[in-house]
């Protein structure tokens, strides 16, 4: 059974408070978990004001259904949201 997992780093450069941090992040937590039903976590540089560390992970028993399924998810992301931007991201599959 594959699993697979995106590390992504989002830079919210208008942030001026861990408060407006957080409120963006739920935000696109919220949104990732309602349209592709992944489970994503915010995990490192929890408290840096203008950074984010988030894991998305889902699983499948089709490795290329999950490849496109993160690949998706963070094509979304980098279009959705005027307020973060994606740094820089990695998926892996196991």
């Amino acid at each position: 059974m594959p699993i697979g997992s995106a590390t992504v780093e989002l830079e919210i450069p208008a942030s001026a408070s861990l408060k407006d941090k957080r409120r963006v992040v739920k935000s696109v937590i919220a949104r990732l978990r309602q349209r592709y039903n992944l489970a994503v976590a915010e995990v490192d540089t929890l408290d840096e004001w203008h950074r984010a560390t988030l894991v998305l992970v889902t699983v499948s028993n089709d490795p290329g259904l999950v490849h496109r399924q993160l690949e998706k998810a963070m094509d979304s992301l980098e279009t959705w949201r005027l307020d973060c931007i994606v740094a820089a991201y990695e998926i892996e599959i196991w």
